[in-house]
């Protein structure tokens, strides 16, 4: 019994010190954010001014303005680098623009159209719609919630929403808040529905890739 009693001493007294340094951490965390919502809207909405409905332009817009203001330690900029990702029931292409521990900002859409659950975050997640439309509705909702192109559709932490992206609709999507526990949300579908073992490399490699490769240069 005393050997048991000291076990669960130590179980309690290191959850409650890791308790303490998590809350710790999040009143801080916004001290290792380098990027802005307001800059990326203004971002969007000058890449869509110039390019209308090409796509392709308004993205290419997107990372070449980042990658000016950030230098490729922070971003990737390899814009041939998509791969599929299911999560939520929704499928789409990504491609990530940046990632680490506190960030990440991707390209995701699809020109058939999807539809699935948001998901429950630790991280407020901001979509910047750049062709198509969204449409998003909260449990009990009898009106639906539309994201034409130019809008933001800005899911809080810890909300959760029903969504769909019309066809041909296409997204940048920023996240900030802890990005690793959002990571299992990204990963469920793959692991236990689609089980593409060569989807899910690409996503561990590329995502493990930036946020090392951030780390490395101090960026959290």
């Amino acid at each position: 019994p005393s050997l048991l009693q000291s076990r669960w001493t130590k179980w309690s007294v290191g959850l409650f010190v890791a308790y303490w340094i998590c809350v710790f951490l999040d009143t801080i965390k916004d001290r290792w954010y380098i990027l802005d919502p307001a800059h990326l809207h203004a971002l969007q909405k000058d890449a869509i001014a110039q390019h209308g409905t090409n796509t392709a332009g308004i993205v290419d817009h997107i990372v070449r303005n980042l990658t000016e203001t950030y230098g490729t330690q922070h971003i990737n900029p390899k814009q041939d680098e998509w791969f599929w990702n299911n999560a939520g029931g929704a499928m789409g292409s990504m491609y990530v623009i940046h990632a680490s521990v506190t960030e990440y900002l991707i390209i995701f859409g699809t020109p058939l159209g999807t539809e699935g659950h948001t998901g429950r975050h630790t991280a407020d997640d901001y979509f910047h719609i750049l062709h198509g439309e969204q449409w998003a509705a909260k449990a009990g909702a009898f009106e639906m919630e539309v994201y034409p192109v130019g809008s933001v559709h800005h899911l809080r932490r810890g909300e959760v929403k029903q969504y769909k992206m019309h066809r041909g609709c296409f997204a940048l999507e920023y996240a900030r808040g802890w990005i690793p526990l959002m990571l299992p949300f990204g990963y469920a579908d793959g692991i236990l529905s689609t089980m593409d073992v060569w989807t899910l490399w690409d996503q561990t490699y590329v995502t493990g890739r930036e946020i090392v490769r951030n780390l490395l240069v101090g960026k959290i």
